[in-house]
């Protein structure tokens, strides 16, 4: 069956998706934008675009379908080594500083945007193999993403032999359990990890963290959007708490004040901590 879709209705469609889920499509992605559409209304087997518009309005479900085939969830474990590299070597250590003496200790750490789950597993890894006495912290890593076929597949656990080739194999031994050509994550990790839908565009309060991880997501956001998201990450992260973006994102558009510091190649930003000494002072008086 031919396929019509006009220029009128990937204009509805990519505003619908904008004021539903807050991602933008720009006229970068113009073309992979209607491409992908046209594929879509093919698969479902519809003639126009008005057809699509009628789905995806009336059904979530549907609505969720087409998400699914714009999103790219092109993910890996340990896919910024740096990254990985300054969480170890810079930012848990002086989160264990702190916290050392808290009663009890604990780290919350927030993957935004966590795709298949590579990049929250590979944090949990590097808690697990970081912070002195892990076993004595209560970890809680929550996952998040818009996508639910991204979710399932997290949840399971369950990695191709390729998939795997970036983790180390002294990890893969502590932390995955091999059945065939897959591995499965352990239960001593998995546990540290929470899955949860989320649509960043939609206010949710989860209480604070010390660590968020947004890595190549804000891309798929207008300025505006980034502004408030960059905000309400600073309003739940903990005074001294740490945020990752991607290379080609930055807090330039916050109205907020990060303190930002390189390790190697990369940027990371931190909430000033002066909020928890001015606090512990105000007790103190």
């Amino acid at each position: 069956m031919p396929v019509s879709v006009s220029e009128h209705e990937l204009s509805e469609i990519r505003g619908l998706i904008e004021s539903r889920s807050g991602i933008l499509f720009d006229d970068s992605r113009e073309r992979f934008f209607s491409t992908r559409v046209r594929e879509h209304v093919a698969a479902r087997r519809l003639g126009y675009g008005a057809d699509l518009i009628r789905l995806i309005t009336n059904s979530n479900a549907e609505y969720d379908s087409l998400l699914e085939r714009l999103l790219t969830q092109e993910t890996s474990f340990f896919r910024y080594p740096a990254v990985f590299e300054a969480l170890e070597k810079k930012v848990l250590p002086d989160l264990h500083m702190r916290k050392f003496w808290e009663v009890p200790r604990s780290l919350r750490i927030w993957s935004a945007g966590c795709a298949s789950g590579e990049e929250p597993y590979g944090i949990a890894m590097t808690v697990a193999d970081t912070l002195e006495f892990a076993e004595a912290w209560n970890i809680h890593i929550l996952a998040t993403d818009v996508s639910r076929e991204a979710l399932d597949h997290a949840g399971r656990g369950v990695y191709t032999d390729r998939e795997m080739e970036p983790v180390p194999p002294r990890q893969r031994e502590a932390y995955f359990s091999r059945s065939g050509q897959q591995f499965a994550v352990r239960s001593r990790l998995r546990e540290m990890v929470t899955f949860a839908p989320m649509n960043l565009a939609q206010v949710v309060y989860m209480g604070k963290f010390d660590c968020i991880f947004c890595m190549n997501v804000l891309i798929y956001f207008s300025r505006e959007r980034q502004a408030q998201l960059l905000q309400r990450f600073y309003e739940y992260l903990e005074p001294g708490g740490y945020l990752f973006l991607g290379h080609a994102e930055s807090v330039s558009r916050a109205e907020v004040k990060f303190e930002s510091q390189v390790y190697r190649d990369s940027l990371i930003y931190q909430k000033p901590a002066a909020m928890r000494k001015n606090a512990f002072a105000q007790e103190k008086a």
